[in-house]
């Protein structure tokens, strides 16, 4: 049961992040962060938030800007979201997008080496 209410409370911290910085940010790199998921620890008290950037070469100015304004998405979270403790956030750039096309770039790869043979 714990698990279902995790899982809903990391979509709503996820959803609720993406509005904050569409709408409430002031600084303008943060208006094209795409919010990838969330994973709130068991005990509620730390939500690693993974994020991915349009423009990769901005990546660690990103990250700086958003650990900055971690405080402050906190304290709006706080106030959108009806739990007891919001959780301290930690923000995590997403490979998983980077993996999955470098995965497909291998797998393309494999079938033009078997079409090459055949």
């Amino acid at each position: 049961m714990a698990n279902i209410k995790i899982e809903r409370l990391n979509h709503l911290i996820q959803q609720e992040i993406s509005i904050i910085l569409m709408e409430e940010v002031r600084d303008e790199d943060l208006k094209f962060v795409t919010i990838t998921d969330c994973d709130t620890s068991s005990d509620y008290s730390y939500c690693k938030v993974y994020f991915t950037v349009l423009d990769d070469t901005k990546r660690a100015s990103v990250l700086e800007a958003l650990e900055g304004a971690s405080a402050f998405i906190r304290s709006k979270l706080a106030e959108r979201i009806d739990i007891r403790h919001t959780p301290e956030l930690k923000f995590i750039y997403d490979t998983s997008i980077e993996y999955g096309e470098h995965i497909e770039q291998i797998i393309d790869k494999i079938h033009e080496d078997e079409v090459k043979e055949s």
